[in-house]
C-alpha cells in the first residue's frame, strides 16, 4: 500500500497544499511549529477518520475559515483509491472513499493501515492504563472490525448503565429488569473483547521481545507484556450482580474490561520503575515495531510508518538499528518529520537510503533537489 497524494485545504497552518509522493522514503524538514507534524496528521485523518491527538476536529480548520480538507490517494491494489475526510462545524465530518459516503466511520478503520511513532510514546510508560488500552484497542480495530463493533457496544452500554446507577442512588429504587439488559450485553462485549486482547498479548510479545533483542544486540534483557484484567479471576456476570449495592453508592460499575491493564516489564520487574530511559525507549520501538508486524501479517500488505521527529529523541544506536531495518526493506512507505535536516538527509545518505525530501516553512512546501 501506498500513498501517492496528498490534497489539503485549511487544515492546520496550510492554505492548500498538494504532495505528490514519489519512492518509498518521505522526509519532511523544517523548524519547529512550521507544520511537519500537521501533515502526518492529516494522513492519520485518512486512516483513522481522526487526527492523531485528543484535540477536537474543530481546532485543525485554518483560523479564520469554516471547514478543512482532507484528500489522500491510495494504490492499494490495481486500482487507485481516493479517501475524503471534510469537516465544518455546520456540516460536521464527512469521511468518503471514491465518491461514496461512510454512514459508519467504523466500517473505515483498517482499511488504509498505519503505524506512526511519535515523542509522546513514553505515556504507554509512565501513564495509566488507558493509554495503553487505546494501543491496544486501535490495533485491534486495524486488524478486527468485529473487535471495533463490540468495543463501541461495549463503551455505550457501560455508559447508559453508569447513568442508570446514578439515577437508582438518587431515586433510591432499581429496575433490576432493564439493568439486566445492560448487564447482558456488557458480558457478552466485555467477554469477547478480553478474549481478543488476551490473544493479541500472545501474539504480539514474542514480536516485542524479537524487535527487543535486536535494539540491544543481546537478548540478556528480557521485556514482558503482562495482561491485567478483572476476567481473570471472576465471573463478570455473578460479579456485575454482587457489586450493585456497590456500584450504586460509586455510581460507576467497578468491574469490567474497562478497568483492563498491559503491564510492561523488563526482567519481570515494572518498565516504569526499572528500565532507564534508553531501555523504555527500546522496549517502545519494539511495541512499535511489533505493532507493524501484526499489522503486515493479518492485511498481506505493509502499512505506513509515520515517524515524527524520530532523530531528536533516539540515539545514535537505535536510530541505526532503524537505518538496517529500512536498508533490509522491512517497511513500506515512510514518512519522516525532523527539525534539523542536515541530520536526517545525512543519517538517510549515510545508510545509503534514499529519500523524496521536503522543506517545510509554515504552510508551504518545496520539493528539495
Amino acid at each position: 500500500m501506498r500513498l501517492e497524494r496528498l490534497h489539503l485545504l485549511n487544515f492546520r497552518n496550510y492554505t492548500t497544499v498538494d504532495v505528490v509522493f514519489e519512492g518509498l522514503i518521505h522526509c519532511f524538514l523544517g523548524r519547529n511549529g512550521s507544520g511537519k507534524t500537521n501533515l502526518l496528521d492529516a494522513i492519520h485523518y485518512l486512516s483513522f477518520t481522526r487526527g492523531a491527538t485528543s484535540n477536537p476536529d474543530a481546532s485543525n480548520i485554518r483560523h479564520g475559515e469554516d471547514l478543512f480538507l482532507v484528500r489522500g490517494v491510495f494504490q492499494l491494489s490495481e486500482k487507485p483509491k481516493e479517501v475524503t475526510c471534510s469537516y465544518s462545524p455546520d456540516r460536521k465530518k464527512k469521511i468518503a472513499e471514491d465518491g461514496k459516503e461512510y454512514t459508519r466511520f467504523s466500517e473505515h478503520i483498517g482499511k488504509y493501515p498505519l503505524v506512526m511513532v511519535v515523542p509522546g510514546d513514553i505515556e504507554l510508560v509512565w501513564d495509566g492504563g488507558a493509554v495503553r488500552r487505546k494501543f491496544m484497542d486501535t490495533l485491534l480495530s486495524q486488524m478486527n472490525k468485529e473487535y471495533l463493533e463490540q468495543l463501541m457496544v461495549y463503551q455505550t452500554h457501560l455508559r447508559h448503565r453508569n447513568g442508570l446507577l446514578k439515577m437508582y442512588a438518587e431515586r433510591a429504587a432499581v429496575d433490576k429488569e432493564l439493568l439486566a439488559t445492560y448487564d447482558n450485553r456488557l458480558v457478552a462485549a466485555g467477554t469477547y473483547i478480553y478474549k481478543q486482547r488476551k490473544e493479541l498479548v500472545n501474539r504480539i510479545e514474542p514480536r516485542v521481545k524479537q524487535h527487543y533483542s535486536f535494539l540491544v544486540n543481546g537478548d540478556v534483557e528480557r521485556p514482558g507484556i503482562q495482561y491485567e484484567s478483572d476476567l481473570d479471576t471472576v465471573d463478570f456476570r455473578q460479579e456485575l450482580l454482587l457489586r450493585l449495592d456497590r456500584d450504586i453508592a460509586l455510581g460507576r460499575t467497578s468491574v469490567g474490561i474497562h478497568r483492563d491493564d498491559f503491564r510492561f516489564t523488563l526482567q519481570g520487574y515494572d518498565l516504569k520503575s526499572y528500565g532507564s530511559q534508553g531501555q523504555q525507549k527500546s522496549f517502545l520501538i519494539a511495541l512499535k515495531l511489533a505493532e507493524f508486524d501484526c499489522l503486515f501479517q493479518k492485511n498481506g500488505f505493509k502499512p505506513l510508518l509515520l515517524l515524527d521527529d524520530i532523530f531528536d529523541k533516539l540515539d545514535d544506536d537505535r536510530i541505526l538499528k532503524l537505518m538496517q531495518l529500512i536498508m533490509k526493506g522491512t517497511f513500506g512507505q515512510i514518512l519522516i518529520t525532523d527539525a534539523r535536516p542536515g541530520r536526517s538527509l545525512d543519517v538517510l545518505r549515510e545508510a545509503g537510503v534514499n529519500s523524496q525530501n521536503f522543506e517545510v516553512n509554515n504552510g508551504s512546501l518545496v520539493v528539495l533537489p
